[in-house]
């Protein structure tokens, strides 16, 4: 369906990818996974059209479609979230034709819609009062009904909640489209893929196996790589000193020629010699603290009219690991914000003694010292035997080699998270509190830092959506949903078995139908008078949903304008990136922006409170 055949792409004479080929067939499910900037994306935007590749090229089959989902994209703001996703109709994308009528296509339309975590109240809301994370469902939605032939999925989880991430997991095992994604959701791709590409030092290596087994036989063959590196290092060094040795004899001449011209032919391996599977990274012993670090009473959290939860009661034991899990919006983060005294409430929430946390948040990196590099902000916390790891700890987060000498002020959002993550783990804390600590992280950086939150002696509170480093981690879950919040004992896949049973349930109770004018509705098994409750419900919804709506448009309004001075920022970056161009006017105008981003980003997160 799908031929790379000797593509190679290079930006500024500098190689990302080296003459690689491969196929893609129909229906196949392909992983695709290197460390960040392996040239991933590159790919992808190549097989979608965006670039062109520098040799090489790449056929596509007559009449394939392809569906691309970048990490950012443009949205529409004049048509409502129906009206948006009604547009793949009128598209006359393969496929669509032969949905049979407009309801067939609206019924299939509202599930892809719900299943990706909207409500049927959203439908006809204007798209610009959504935040980023939801428009970027909206053009996933668009995405899916076009039933392209190929789908390239740049990160498709980062704005979907566990539910959501289920659901399209089992949309996607059973879609007649072939797959090609990045993904650092391991339980996500282990479940859809079955074939992993990886993308290292511009080459790659294709194995026809879920992601879980590729580990090991990644390992296997990086294994065979160094010591092939090793041995061919060796002669390099024997052949060079017996060149230096004889050079200058006469009787040797022949010989050193011959090994000089061997040289110059020699095909010099590479190999990614960072490995970090065998990093013990450990925090720092933690001071013990209370039998009870953290004890809710009847907590309530309101902005304005909206309740965002009421009568939350529970308590956290020392030593206790725990997840906080729901949908977007439902007050994870609210929640953790009035732990940390950032927001009032309502009702009792008691800190236990002795107790100093650490906290992980958005707006960590803005924390950092910016005229101190990447390992001075390391150096300046570590204490004790962890200072002669700091370059392997550093190296697990993707700063390795001359990435540690960087300036902090030089460094992208990510690259600030990612920081301000190795600096939390070095400080001396005995509760932490993670929100989404994985966002900005590799498979590899994931595996470290789980690693050491297993070994850590306090207490863990994790809002996270992903599945596979929360198992094994956390022994229960607590579920934010309907301004309640709900204990489950166990790990995180014995709250989804549950989650999962309950909402089959759910769908068989519910079936969308379309009504006698051709719009959906909603068949309920339901108890006489829902229809009157269901009445009052809307009622009593609609005034908090405008202010709600209100608050949104403003906060849409804030990510437009990130987005569009994140997009100067790297535009400066690959500015900055050539010598000639670094003058002090240039890093004049870089700071300005960035400080601009930081003042929006505070803005947006005053916004997003509730």
């Amino acid at each position: 369906m799908l031929t790379i055949d000797h593509v190679s792409m290079e930006f500024s004479a500098r190689p990302v990818l080296d003459d690689i080929t491969f196929l893609i067939n129909r229906k196949e499910r392909v992983a695709l996974v290197g460390k960040n900037g392996a040239g991933k994306t590159t790919l992808l935007r190549l097989i979608a059209g965006e670039y062109q590749p520098t040799s090489g090229r790449i056929a596509r089959e007559a009449d394939m479609t392809i569906g691309y989902l970048p990490q950012v994209m443009l949205f529409h703001d004049d048509r409502t979230l129906r009206e948006e996703v009604m547009t793949v109709k009128n598209e006359g994308h393969k496929g669509l034709e032969d949905e049979g009528n407009d309801a067939r296509f609206i019924a299939e339309m509202d599930r892809t819609i719900i299943g990706l975590g909207f409500e049927r109240k959203d439908f006809e809301r204007p798209c610009s009062e959504f935040s980023g994370g939801w428009r970027m469902r909206i053009e996933l939605a668009k995405i899916l009904l076009r039933h392209p032939d190929l789908l390239l999925l740049d990160e498709p989880t980062n704005h979907l909640d566990i539910e959501s991430i289920q659901w399209l997991e089992d949309f996607l095992k059973s879609s007649p489209s072939a797959v090609l994604m990045v993904s650092h959701d391991r339980a996500f791709i282990d479940n859809v893929c079955g074939r992993t590409i990886e993308i290292t030092l511009g080459r790659i290596y294709d194995y026809n196996v879920n992601y879980s087994r590729f580990v090991e036989l990644r390992k296997e063959r990086h294994e065979q790589q160094v010591r092939a590196y090793q041995n061919q290092q060796k002669m390099i060094q024997d052949t060079e000193e017996f060149i230096e040795r004889f050079r200058y004899k006469a009787t040797k001449a022949v010989q050193v020629q011959s090994r000089i011209k061997q040289l110059e032919k020699l095909e010099r391996l590479e190999v990614d010699l960072e490995d970090t599977s065998k990093l013990n990274l450990r925090f720092p012993p933690a001071p013990r603290s209370g039998d009870f670090p953290l004890i809710v009473e009847d907590l309530r959290k309101d902005f304005g009219e909206h309740t965002v939860f009421h009568d939350v009661t529970f308590t956290i034991r020392r030593g206790e690991k725990v997840a906080f899990v729901g949908k977007n919006g439902e007050g994870k983060s609210t929640l953790v914000k009035c732990i940390m005294g950032q927001l009032d409430y309502l009702g009792t929430l008691k800190i236990g003694h002795n107790v100093k946390i650490g906290y992980f948040a958005q707006n960590q990196a803005a924390l950092l010292d910016e005229e101190k590099t990447v390992f001075e902000t390391i150096d300046y916390v570590a204490v004790g035997d962890i200072r002669t790891k700091i370059r392997d700890i550093l190296g697990a987060f993707m700063f390795g080699g001359e990435a540690s000498d960087k300036k902090v002020k030089v460094l992208s959002g990510g690259e600030r998270s990612r920081l301000a993550m190795i600096r939390l783990l070095l400080e001396p804390c005995n509760v932490l509190i993670l929100d989404e600590p994985t966002n900005h992280l590799d498979m590899q950086s994931k595996d470290v830092l789980k690693n050491a939150l297993q070994d850590f002696n306090g207490t863990l509170i994790c809002v996270s959506h992903d599945r596979d480093f929360l198992n094994g981690l956390v022994s229960k879950v607590y579920e934010f949903g309907g301004g309640r919040v709900k204990e489950h004992l166990g790990g995180i896949y014995d709250f989804l078995r549950a989650k999962k049973m309950t909402n089959l349930t759910e769908l068989d109770r519910r079936q969308i139908a379309p009504s006698a004018d051709g719009q959906p509705t909603v068949n309920r098994q339901s108890k006489p008078g829902s229809n009157q409750s269901g009445a009052l419900d809307y009622a009593a919804q609609k005034a908090a949903a405008a202010e709600k709506r209100k608050k949104e448009k403003q906060i849409a309004e804030v990510e437009n304008e990130i987005a569009a001075l994140e997009g100067k920022q790297a535009e400066m970056e690959q500015l900055l990136a050539m010598p000639e161009n670094q003058t002090q006017e240039n890093f004049q105008k870089y700071e300005t922006i960035k400080h601009q981003i930081e003042q929006k980003m505070y803005e947006w997160e005053i916004l997003s409170e509730n």
